[in-house]
């Protein structure tokens, strides 16, 4: 084997592992950029959710010992009347949405029914 054969295979060998590196430096640089992209939506994220989190103070602890018990008893009528008038709306919601199933043209979706 000639002498000029060892330097075209490590011309080649140097020159793929060039190409390599370049490569892997490349998808490395593409993925820190991404990286950094997302630290930064993830730091406009968090600000907001600080701006947010000042509204959402915890309130102090009152305890009902000490309140009026018929100011607590009306409140608890209240409440439970709110419930009733929210599952009312449910149930009526409901309703609706069967009576909407059971009036539904049976033809309007035949041809989900054949075979092709």
């Amino acid at each position: 084997m000639p002498w000029w054969s060892w330097v075209v295979i490590w011309t080649v060998l140097v020159l793929g592992l060039l190409g390599m590196l370049a490569y892997f430096g490349w998808s490395l640089f593409r993925k820190v950029m991404a990286a950094a992209r997302e630290a930064g939506a993830l730091m406009e994220k968090a600000e907001i959710l600080s701006e947010r989190s000042a509204d959402m103070r915890y309130t102090e602890f009152h305890s009902a010992v000490f309140d009026d018990p018929d100011d607590l008893r009306a409140q608890r009528e209240q409440a439970v009347a709110d419930r009733r008038v929210a599952r009312q709306a449910r149930r009526d919601q409901r309703v609706r949405r069967g009576k909407i199933l059971v009036t539904a043209d049976p033809f309007r979706y035949s041809s989900l029914g054949k075979r092709t």
